[in-house]
């Protein structure tokens, strides 16, 4: 069976609301791929409370990302292939199926046995055994969504990934790290002062952001396993805009102690910083490439904010956005090939997409409030910031416009999102 997900700008329009009450997000969901992949979910056999929990992660991330159908299991219940009846499931229009057993083990970890089959061609996709421990039942659906995904569409799936985002309820500013989908809140910090920019180390063990909490802005580097910090930039002026680098050896930062807002590099313990521009404008929200070798950044040098790339051994620079509007807060997409901005033009923050070979720009949302774009790990989806209904959100959108989620938090605004990688 050969599944693929066809890309276009014009779509069919629905919307479906995925209420969680224990998450820390809601997330709304419009739009849908072209071509659907209808797929049913057999709730697993085995115990039935676990199979339950998974059953529901399943469904809700295939739902979620809007490129499946999921087709009704209701009547058929098969947990091993020798049990399956193809043709009742191609009458009832499926193309795969998912079929599985549950069961605690001895050991007190949870062992799930997984298959995927072609209903069409009648053969198995996938069969695997996913485990995890008692407590992280939802990690072993996340797992097996993104093996559907993976397996059905060919790019990896993100279901497993996590997110940092900070979440302000009046004066109180917390940062948050939480599962893809909205469970599994951690609160990094909570202060009564600004929190900004997290940025997820490679291995995803340690966050970087700034916090206002001495009064002015300085870098902070964070474990998110024993809560350990340390202070990464606290010079004179403003240190804002950390980044790391794909190898994890070092971070882009952003610092005004020798004047204007300049970029410089430094090592995770603070030593061995270097500076690596030198305009008299300000230059800011540095990136690394995937291979490490360049840095984007945004730069008002030409007069308007712009997206500047260059070595990260220093200059030249080349100006990489052009036309009518300003550019900001520039990500790499995973494989390189493009990157991700803020594009303002009339009064309204577009997200957009800029291919580096062709300097093509597709703009895939509608305009508004869209800030701080970031890709998934797989470059399909791109989380940014938002408003709607008079508060700051999170969203969503493919990376062909067509599916977006808005992701609302119980209380309070959401800003400063950050995509973390498959840790």
């Amino acid at each position: 069976m050969k599944l693929r997900i066809l890309q276009s700008v014009v779509g069919l329009l629905l919307l479906a609301q995925a209420s969680m009450a224990s998450a820390v997000l809601n997330i709304e969901i419009i739009g849908a791929g072209e071509h659907q992949i209808p797929v049913a979910i057999v709730p697993f056999g085995g115990d039935s409370k676990l199979a339950q929990s998974i059953n529901e992660v399943v469904t809700g991330d295939l739902q979620r990302s809007g490129l499946f159908r999921l087709v009704d299991p209701t009547g058929k219940s098969p947990h091993e292939p020798a049990e399956v009846s193809y043709p009742d499931w191609q009458v009832r229009g499926a193309e795969a199926l998912a079929i599985g057993t549950v069961a605690a083990q001895t050991n007190g970890r949870i062992e799930a046995r997984f298959r995927l089959l072609d209903v069409v061609k009648q053969t198995e996709l996938i069969g695997q055994a996913v485990s995890s421990s008692e407590n992280q039942t939802r990690a072993i659906g996340h797992r097996i969504a993104d093996l559907i995904y993976e397996k059905l569409t060919g790019d990896k799936g993100v279901f497993s990934t996590r997110i940092a985002y900070v979440n302000r309820q009046g004066q109180k500013f917390r940062l948050i790290v939480a599962d893809s989908d909205g469970y599994n809140e951690q609160v990094v910090l909570s202060h009564n002062e600004p929190i900004m920019s997290p940025a997820w180390s490679p291995d995803g063990s340690h966050l970087a952001y700034v916090s206002f909490e001495t009064g002015h802005a300085a870098v902070y580097v964070q474990s998110l396993y024993t809560n350990q910090r340390t202070v990464l930039a606290n010079f004179r002026g403003s240190n804002s805009a950390p980044a790391w680098s794909p190898d994890g050896k070092q971070l882009a930062i952003v610092l005004t102690r020798d004047g204007s807002s300049q970029i410089y590099l430094i090592r995770p313990d603070g030593s061995g910083i270097r500076r690596i521009t030198f305009s008299g404008a300000i230059d800011t929200e540095p990136n690394f490439s995937p291979d490490g070798q360049y840095l984007l950044f945004t730069s008002d040098r030409g007069g308007s904010a712009q997206i500047y790339r260059m070595s990260v051994d220093g200059g030249p620079e080349q100006r990489i956005t052009f036309g009518e509007g300003s550019n900001f807060s520039p990500r790499h997409s995973p494989d390189g090939k493009s990157f991700v901005f803020a594009h303002l033009i009339n009064g309204k923050f577009h997200v957009a997409i800029q291919d580096f070979q062709s300097g093509q720009i597709t703009i895939v949302t509608e305009g508004g409030w869209e800030k701080k774009p970031s890709f998934a790990p797989n470059g399909k989806l791109i989380l940014f910031a938002s408003e709607a209904r008079g508060r700051g959100i999170l969203a969503t959108v493919s990376s062909d416009g067509r599916v977006k989620q808005l992701m609302f938090t119980q209380s309070g605004d959401a800003r400063e999102p950050m995509w973390g990688s498959n840790f």
